[in-house]
């Protein structure tokens, strides 16, 4: 089976590619829907520029654990002892490289 299931609404591009990142460091594939009427803003209501994250019903659940805990804000912003990257705190593992939080706070 290879239906894409709806997993959240972003508000706007950059929360979506965020966490695209963030669900595909952890394996989940991810596509991007409605992306393309960001063109349009401006000339569309505020909400139909949303993003809607779709992934594969395999990957639904650990989609969800990681996106409830981008939800809950779980902590402060951290940079990646490995890379050096910027996450906020709602990232278990880095965006950029996959390695874990060690909470090397802002």
């Amino acid at each position: 089976m290879n239906e894409w299931i709806p997993v959240y609404q972003a508000t706007n591009s950059l929360e979506a590619h965020t966490l695209k990142g963030s669900l595909e460091v952890s394996g989940v594939t991810v596509q991007l829907q409605g992306e393309a009427l960001s063109g349009a803003l401006g000339e569309l209501p505020a909400n139909a520029v949303e993003v809607t994250l779709l992934v594969r019903a395999q990957d639904l659940e650990q989609a969800r654990k990681i996106l409830e805990s981008y939800r809950r804000g779980a902590g402060p912003a951290w940079y990646c002892r490995h890379c050096g990257e910027h996450n906020a705190g709602s990232f278990e593992t880095c965006w950029q490289c996959g390695h874990e939080s060690d909470m090397t706070e802002l």
